[in-house]
């Protein structure tokens, strides 16, 4: 008779080998881990485009089917990546992750977080925290646009969490926000400070949220012309200070002026 101790040993080493797979798909360079991290961002990207017209197919028959789907995709992709971490309880303390887990709950639970659905497309957020999405950039040389590319991302966000706030609390309460493309537009305008006055929220709370969106609105986009329009910064710690990031021609550090040797193509 098999006892319980030998039935238990072979389920266990079943489920290391599993982890060991996932970890390797999610965090090695192997070929077939490049492929399986270019098929989750494909899949990324589609879900969050999913995200960015949601407040135009709420009323498709089969929104619900693609909501329970996406929740389905999402809920197994978690679970692979916590079975692939490490540190579980660190991994689960990690931002992106609680972000994640709370666009779940909004897929899984739809009607109750009616409201809070706009919060969705953090996962564009989530995702360009991701090492998987800078790794070709960096693979072909092109490492030094990361800055640039995470400013228009950060805006993108913003853009459209805004704009589903605005949708979800102002539409057809006043004259102005009749729908999202209205929503879009008054965000749009508000960031930019364009100020055509055509699309204004009502009432005080309209006028202190035009007031927070332009502030910070104003300020991703000087962050994003600072990361177009400023040298290129270059990854190389300090050994003695640990600054991540440096001019390509840098001969001290700016922090500390310790002497750096930053290798660059002809210089390995």
């Amino acid at each position: 008779m098999v006892n319980k101790t030998e039935q238990g040993q072979p389920q266990a080493g079943r489920f290391a080998r599993l982890r060991s797979t996932l970890r390797l798909l999610y965090h090695s360079q192997s070929p077939k881990a490049q492929r399986f991290q270019f098929t989750v961002l494909i899949v990324d990207l589609a879900i969050i485009a999913f995200f960015v017209v949601t407040p135009l197919l709420r009323d498709n028959p089969a929104f619900l089917w693609i909501d329970y789907s996406i929740a389905g995709l999402l809920l197994l992709d978690l679970a692979a990546r916590v079975l692939a971490s490490t540190d579980i309880l660190r991994w689960l303390r990690q931002l992106p992750v609680i972000v994640d887990i709370f666009i779940l709950l909004t897929l899984l639970a739809p009607t109750l977080f009616f409201n809070l659905g706009f919060l969705r497309i953090l996962r564009l957020w989530t995702l360009s925290r991701s090492s998987n999405i800078w790794r070709p950039l960096k693979k072909r040389g092109l490492g030094g646009y990361q800055d640039t590319i995470q400013a228009v991302i950060n805006l993108l966000v913003f853009l459209f969490v805004v704009t589903g706030f605005v949708y979800t609390a102002f539409a057809n309460r006043a004259d102005g926000i009749a729908g999202y493309i209205d929503a879009l537009y008054f965000t749009v305008a508000t960031v930019t400070t364009t100020g055509f006055g055509d699309i204004t929220l009502p009432g005080t709370w309209g006028k202190l949220a035009s007031i927070v969106i332009m502030i910070i609105g104003i300020s991703l986009f000087v962050r994003l012309a600072q990361s177009i329009f400023r040298p290129n910064k270059v990854q190389f710690p300090c050994p003695q200070c640990g600054l991540q990031k440096h001019d390509p021609d840098a001969v001290h550090c700016k922090a500390c002026g310790h002497i750096l040797n930053i290798p660059d193509q002809g210089h390995d």
